[in-house]
């Protein structure tokens, strides 16, 4: 089921279901009220998609969890998941703007599979992960590479504003595998590698971090970036695609 927040003319956000080219109205938040449907359906061209959860308390990313990618930047993999956090204030939608930094000369994108939690999770085993988890949906962990370099820990390159699109949609039966994601800017193929390819899968990045810190419903887990990174500057047009979730897709300026 693939769940959309959006917008329409004369309303505030909402939440539904989307079907085929429609919208299905939900009576309100899935992940609080469950899935109770209303009587209105919505044409999918006539409604404005965002990002389909605002995080309550943060963002938590993974690094370096595809060994191409570390590589390519000259890291080794961690032994365990190299964590570091994005503030909610960075989280835009489909179709909204990637604002570049004046601070920053090097904006890269990151095409990421992200998770979104639905329950309070605090030492979930891997075994349990599936019982926490609300679905998944599709991100870009947008990075100012050259203060990521310069202030040797992350929090200002990963958390300007705008620097975590996510959306369109939270796919809530999905199942990794070995799934296609893969990133095009301006139409040209940058990144193309496959779920299979995580070196911590999803329900052991859960365990490892709601061991360290309590995850709350509508908390989001970007799960890492697969090799082929590189910069965007204004104007360009960057989407992000995961096989069975969907296409993401931001201009930069």
């Amino acid at each position: 089921m693939k769940i959309a927040r959006f917008s329409s003319p004369g309303s505030d956000p909402r939440f539904g279901i989307v079907d085929d080219d429609e919208v299905v109205v939900l009576q309100g938040d899935p992940m609080f009220v469950g899935f109770e449907t209303t009587d209105e359906r919505l044409p999918l061209a006539d409604v404005r998609l965002l990002a389909p959860v605002i995080p309550r308390s943060k963002v938590v990313a993974v690094g370096r969890n595809y060994r191409a990618h570390a590589e390519e930047l000259g890291n080794e993999v961690p032994a365990e998941p190299l964590l570091f956090f994005k503030p909610n204030t960075s989280v835009i939608g489909p179709g909204e703007a990637i604002v570049l930094p004046p601070q920053s000369e090097q904006v890269d994108f990151e095409g990421e599979l992200a998770v979104v939690i639905g329950a309070l999770a605090k030492n979930v085993t891997a075994a349990d992960a599936a019982s926490v988890i609300f679905g998944y949906t599709v991100a870009n962990d947008v990075t100012a590479r050259d203060l990521q370099a310069k202030d040797g820990q992350w929090a200002r390159a990963k958390g300007f504003d705008t620097f975590c699109p996510i959306g369109p949609v939270i796919e809530t039966e999905f199942v990794v595998g070995d799934q296609v994601i893969g990133t095009r800017v301006n139409e040209q193929i940058k990144q193309a590698g496959s779920l299979k390819d995580l070196v911590h899968s999803v329900p052991a990045l859960i365990e490892y971090i709601s061991a360290a810190f309590t995850l709350l419903p509508g908390d989001v887990i970007l799960t890492g970036t697969p090799a082929g990174v590189g910069p965007i500057v204004s104007g360009d047009s960057v989407e992000v695609t995961v096989e069975g979730i969907g296409s993401l897709t931001n201009p930069v300026r």
